[in-house]
């Protein structure tokens, strides 16, 4: 395939992604990769072509809106995939392309997956391969920002971070953190209150209106009478039920273990 021919079924693939016709798109992409593979300049072989500059930006544009085709799917496995195989086009082409307008859109994106996935370590592997100066760029710094307010406790300002995303593309993990986060308050509530009213349950938990306070409530299967939101107590357990004998090795083994390290 030639370039202009894979760059005209580059052309109806944007077409349909713009078109959130998803399912067309999908079919278009798995297309434009096989015949992708036949030009000459890609990696990894990078070889010599008259068109090697404009073959590897198709590549590399075609990659970038399969990230975003993936979260219109909210298809995590294959932003995944692609996020990967784009990344060999930020390493491999330095010096043979000029950054990417959606280099830092993407990155930050890739973050906030991360987050969402409780993947933390990876988190800030990814975050030591960003220049410092990159870091303050706004998507990075959005997804930074929320490590910091989860790794604090401070869920109301991940909660109130969604009317903040610095694009679109953000809300649909931002969604998933927020339920994720959501049910961690939650789960406090349970263990620090009786009952709280509606308006206090809808402010604890950052809801738009009471209505959906309450719906939230009796989904986590909580009594609503009247106004008023009642949690199920959870038993606390018996002290004298505790494995003694067991916690007492594990603290000697432990008392053990830091002698030798001092």
């Amino acid at each position: 395939m030639s370039y202009k021919e894979a760059a005209k079924l580059f052309g109806q693939f944007q077409a349909a992604v713009n078109k959130n016709d998803l399912q067309g798109a999908k079919r278009l992409l798995s297309t434009l990769k096989i015949q992708l593979t036949q030009l000459p300049s890609l990696p990894p072989v990078l070889g010599n072509s008259p068109d090697a500059a404009k073959e590897l930006t198709l590549a590399r544009d075609t990659l970038e809106l399969a990230v975003f085709l993936s979260v219109k799917m909210q298809d995590e496995a294959a932003f995944e995939r692609n996020y990967q195989q784009l990344q060999m086009y930020v390493s491999d082409t330095r010096g043979l392309l000029s950054v990417s307008k959606q280099q830092n859109l993407i990155t930050g994106l890739n973050l906030l997956r991360l987050l969402v996935q409780n993947r933390i370590a990876e988190f800030h592997t990814e975050l030591e391969l960003i220049p410092q100066q990159v870091q303050q760029e706004a998507h990075i710094k959005h997804a930074t920002e929320l490590e910091q307010q989860l790794m604090e406790g401070a869920y109301n300002k991940v909660l109130s971070a969604k009317s903040n995303v610095p694009d679109q593309s953000y809300l649909y993990f931002m969604d998933k953190l927020i339920s994720t986060v959501r049910d961690e308050i939650a789960s406090c509530s349970e263990r620090a209150y009786k009952q709280l009213s509606v308006p206090e349950a809808q402010k604890l938990m950052l809801f738009t209106s009471s209505r959906e306070a309450a719906e939230f409530a009796e989904q986590r299967g909580w009594q609503v009478k009247g106004n008023v939101v009642y949690f199920e107590q959870q038993e606390q357990t018996d002290m004298k039920d505790l494995p003694a004998v067991e916690l007492m090795n594990h603290t000697l083994t432990y008392a053990r273990e830091l002698e030798r390290i001092v």
